[in-house]
């Protein structure tokens, strides 16, 4: 069984950083397509970035370009989120998702119906 145990969440001021991590444990990591997506009070869950299995391709939404960077430690099972530059709209709860055979690309215009795993999320609250 696939497992996905985000960290790395909490407060931080607007303009501040944080990263998350995402660690993975049941399956055969570099096989996955991974995934943050956040959810905000009220909203639906939105794609934020996504890596390819061999680290090298990544697909941003526009809300995160230039200011969040997804990266991948294979060895570590582990994909991270760094985000820079937080503003109080970020404010969410970030999910780590994963599906095996896609695209960082295709992981972007995925219905979350179509994601194969989650995690169970975690706080990110940007206080201005």
């Amino acid at each position: 069984q696939v497992q996905l145990v985000e960290s790395g969440g909490g407060l931080v001021q607007a303009g501040g950083s944080l990263r998350l991590s995402c660690a993975v444990s049941g399956g055969t990591f570099s096989k996955y397509t991974m995934g943050w997506f956040r959810q905000a009070p009220g909203k639906e869950r939105a794609f934020v970035a996504a890596i390819a299995w061999s680290a090298d391709i990544t697909y941003y939404a526009d809300s995160a370009k230039g200011r969040f960077t997804i990266s991948r430690d294979n060895a570590k099972n582990t994909v991270y989120l760094q985000m820079n530059s937080l503003k109080p709209e970020d404010t969410a709860v970030y999910y780590c998702a994963a599906r095996p055979y896609t695209t960082a690309q295709a992981m972007g215009a995925m219905s979350t119906g179509s994601i194969s795993y989650w995690g169970q999320g975690t706080q990110v609250t940007v206080s201005s």
